[in-house]
């Protein structure tokens, strides 16, 4: 369902470095014309329209091929050729070549083909392509305040093809229900849910009855902003069709068949998207959508169109106590300048410190209402990560929140050892050997306890678990957090929201999430990879986690004959477990068990003990080739036992820690005033305040008081790990670093971001928040409170994007491995010091 490679491998300042190929050239033109011209970015635009050709390349989640943004909305995209009508994450896609420009013509290109050598039954997802070669030239020509769309094949599809391949031009359907079409003769509105007949085609794959076929096909004629006009300019049909036949998270997908015999203009459209005369972004202000501490710095953000040069005056109003607005400041705003594709202004009320409710007003907006007040991180903050969304991702448990079940008990039956040799989906790969005592299909005992769901699935990867259980004990130890509020009893696998049982929430959190690695290493002698369901139509669930498998552990000599299908009574539907041998996983593991090994103390007396002697272990067995993987193990466990042989491999790596510092200064910190070596002190104040020199300058790239380059995954995960780090810069090297940078990427996560959707990415924190999100209830449209989204993601190359949309994984995805634990850590930090 997703690209974890890319989201769980992104850190702290990695975000600093993505899309730098595009970062130089974010400029847009400032002068758009009232046609069609090719600007710098080498895409097409006017005043209210961008044409973009490969720009992006992620079509599994609706970005890529053709794409379009009208009026200031992304309505449609993907518009290349697809082997299916409506395709899904599986399905082939094409090798996508150079893109060219035509200058003299405005005429942009990209060479395509079939198959993708490096995704054919191989990588990360593979794909299994069928025996079907072509090339092809996608083209987009500009044609006044129209352009053309044109596919040029080299050579004509096989027969047995024909009927098969075809142009697909994905329209977004989260603004269009309701609206309506116009088809030839033909007419309709554009329906809230998937509607038959349905029917199976040739190859007995279900397919929906085109909601309308003909030549010309106007879309929401009667929204101006949205109405755009598609002229098939050859003798093959359009067809509108439903792309949730198959997979919940389609698009609406007008298509068109490569005809017989066709290369040349085998495809040729037509498309006149209404671009508004004049047209401009309406400004945006940007404010956290929680709050501010009095003594904490206050800058709103107010994003405007580039070409807008009228300024209004910004205004800051107190919302008093018996109903009315008193105005506090009213000023003129501070040009900051450009950014992305929108010039920024910034109001600065950091002077207001008087408590109650705030809000913002510049021209015709108004924010949603914030509070300035000491107590504003104390309440409804932090606190829905542990009441609501960590418990609800609980594995092995069944989750009880009132008159509602979030899930029942799951998974009873884990786990199978992974088949051998095999590449299975979501980065799982199992090589030559199970690395156990267990052959390929044996059940492991012992991995029917503890861990969480991956937030939009439910399988359990173990850097993910480790992860987590290193920011909830890291938070335990910093902070001191003590809240009740949830019973967890382990021995009838029960968990009962909002009844507290006398035990710390945190502490229960922490010892689910090492009971899932502690019992898979006891068991298999080592540690899992992961734990992953075997059959794709189990892990595309949309539904209560107990339905995924029967709880039973499935036994082969016991087994029916013939063995029943995946999802009937008595299958192996058993999970999966997965190992490998991955030294720089190993490490990290270790590092999450040392550090829960010092929250558990005094807790859970022996799981901390077992938590610290495999990490120990796992230290001692580890053959790594970079030594710069043992170095965070190697802190968390020289801060747990003081065993001098950790301090010694820290002091042997300080030119090691001094040239990568930006991923070690945060983490060593906490140990220079432990470790009685003045070179190994020195060395590493000097690289930090050199890193502080470097962040320096970054952030005075953006608007947001932070170093922040947008990526086409949303940056929140990142910019929350930025945070996290920040805080320990700033408590170990207090002299060289502030707290701004970790506050500004707080608020960041609460409301101060690109783009016009201003809400808080922690759902259900805040006055607006993301109460849309990719998380296992999805497809109600709805959220898990405490949850924190990846959030604002980039179209490349210069448009920031959220949508209110349930399935895309890039902007609205919670994250297990400290996406939502980094947002509660980092509230955590502000009202200690702020305090």
């Amino acid at each position: 369902m997703k690209e974890p490679l890319i989201r769980k491998t992104l850190s702290g300042f990695l975000i600093f470095f993505a899309c730098s190929a595009y970062y130089p050239s974010f400029a847009q033109s400032k002068n758009p014309s009232d046609h069609l011209t090719l600007n710098e970015q080498e895409y097409l635009e006017m005043t209210g329209l961008n044409v973009m050709l490969a720009h992006d390349f992620y079509p599994e989640s609706h970005q890529g091929g053709v794409g379009i943004i009208q009026n200031g909305l992304r309505v449609a995209t993907n518009g290349d050729i697809r082997l299916e009508p409506t395709p899904g994450q599986w399905q082939p896609v094409p090798k996508v070549g150079k893109r060219m420009v035509d200058r003299s013509t405005g005429e942009i290109s990209v060479r395509m083909q079939y198959p993708d050598p490096d995704k054919n039954r191989k990588g990360f997802n593979p794909i299994i392509y069928p025996n079907l070669n072509f090339s092809y030239n996608l083209r987009v020509v500009p044609e006044g305040r129209s352009f053309r769309i044109i596919v040029d094949l080299d050579k004509a599809l096989p027969d047995e093809w024909i009927g098969k391949v075809g142009f697909n031009f994905e329209l977004f359907p989260g603004i269009l229900f309701g609206k309506s079409f116009y088809m030839d003769k033909e007419f309709g509105i554009f329906p809230r849910q998937l509607n038959g007949p349905g029917f199976y085609d040739k190859d007995k794959e279900y397919q929906t009855k085109p909601m309308a076929t003909g030549h010309k096909l106007v879309i929401a004629p009667e929204t101006p902003r949205q109405t755009m006009t598609i002229q098939n300019l050859k003798d093959n049909e359009l067809q509108l069709i439903d792309g949730r036949a198959k997979h919940n998270n389609g698009w609406f997908v007008v298509r068109s068949l490569v005809p017989k015999g066709a290369t040349k203009n085998a495809i040729e459209w037509l498309v006149t998207p209404n671009a508004i005369p004049g047209w401009k972004y309406d400004p945006v202000v940007q404010v956290s959508q929680v709050g501010y501490h009095p003594k904490q710095q206050k800058v709103a953000v107010i994003e405007t169109d580039k070409t807008d040069t009228k300024r209004y005056p910004v205004t800051l109003f107190r919302i008093k106590e018996n109903g009315g607005l008193e105005k506090v400041i009213e000023t003129a705003p501070k040009e900051w300048g450009d950014f992305l594709r929108y010039h920024y202004l910034q109001f600065d009320f950091t002077k207001v410190e008087k408590p109650g409710m705030y809000q913002v007003k510049y021209g015709d907006y108004e924010t949603s209402p914030f509070q300035i007040s000491e107590q504003v991180f104390e309440r409804n903050v932090w606190q829905p990560v542990l009441e609501y969304f960590l418990p609800v991702q609980m594995c092995h448990m069944r989750i009880n929140d009132r008159y509602k079940v979030w899930h029942d008990v799951c998974h009873l039956d884990d786990a199978r050892m992974a088949p051998v040799n095999h590449n299975h989906f979501d980065g799982y790969l199992q090589g030559s050997s199970t690395l156990t005592k267990y052959k390929s299909g044996e059940h492991v005992p012992g991995l029917d306890v503890g861990g969480w769901h991956d937030a939009g699935d439910y399988d359990m990867r173990v850097e993910s678990q480790a992860d987590e259980i290193r920011i909830l004990s890291l938070a335990f130890e910093e902070f001191g957090v003590k809240y009740d509020n949830t019973t967890i009893d382990q021995k009838i696998k029960v968990a009962e929201l909002q009844q507290p049982d006398g035990k710390n929430d945190i502490l229960q959190q922490i010892e689910h999430g090492a009971l899932t690695i502690v019992g898979g290493y006891r068991s298999l002698g080592r540690l899992y990879r992961g734990i992953i369901e075997p059959d794709l139509r189990q892990y595309v669930l949309l539904g209560d986690a107990s339905s995924q498998t029967d709880n039973k552990v499935f036994t082969a000599s016991t087994a029916p004959d013939p063995v029943p299908a995946i999802g009937l009574p008595g299958s192996p539907d058993d999970r999966w477990v997965f190992t490998e041998e991955n030294p720089g996983r190993e490490l990290l593991v270790a590092t999450g068990l040392a550090v829960a090994s010092r929250a558990l103390k005094g807790y859970n007396g022996e799981l901390s003990k077992e938590c610290l002697a495999i990490a120990e272990e796992l230290w001692t067995r580890t053959k790594e080739n970079n030594k710069m993987q043992r170095v965070n193990a190697a802190v968390e466990l020289f801060l747990s036992t003081k065993n001098k042989k950790y301090a010694d491999f820290l002091v042997g790596m300080t030119a090691d820690i001094s040239k990568n510092i930006e991923r070690t200064g945060w983490v060593v910190g906490r140990t220079v005033p432990l470790i009685k070596d003045k070179n190994y002190k020195n060395t590493i104040i000097e690289a930090v305040k050199r890193l502080k020199a470097k962040v320096d300058a970054q952030e005075k790239e953006t608007p947001y008081g932070m170093p922040y380059r947008p990526d086409i995954w949303g940056a929140g995960w990142g910019i929350q790990e930025f945070g996290v780090e920040q805080y320990f810069l700033h408590t170990a090297y207090p002299d060289i670093f502030p707290a701004n940078y970790m506050l500004h990427a707080m608020n960041f996560i609460l409301g101060v971001h690109p783009g016009t959707n201003v809400s808080s990415f922690a759902s259900g924190v805040g006055a607006k928040s993301l109460t849309v999100a990719y998380g296992n209830n999805r497809d109600e449209w709805s959220y898990i409170p405490g949850g924190v989204g990846s959030g604002t993601a980039l179209i490349r190359p210069d448009y920031p994007e959220l949508l209110t949309w349930p399935y895309l994984w890039q902007q609205t995805e919670y994250v297990l491995g400290g996406g939502s634990s980094n947002f509660m850590f980092l509230v955590l930090a502000a009202d200690k010091m702020l305090k």
